[in-house]
């Protein structure tokens, strides 16, 4: 199912987006499905390949 996910991630949209919170770049983890915003220690869900980019819906990075 990963796999399927993962195609549907649109690789342009992701080079486009930044944290919401700090409006800095983020790292794209396929294996979890999330991108990540290593200056706020968020990491954002990408749900049915859509990324979920509201501060209230991230998990916390652990340090």
């Amino acid at each position: 199912m990963n796999e399927q996910t993962e195609r549907k991630v649109d690789r342009k949209l992701l080079e486009l987006l930044v944290c919401p919170v700090t409006k800095t770049t983020l790292e794209y983890d396929a294996e979890h499905q999330e991108l990540i915003s290593r200056a706020a220690k968020l990491a954002y869900p990408i749900r049915n390949g859509i990324p979920i980019m509201l501060a209230e819906e991230a998990r916390p990075l652990e340090d």
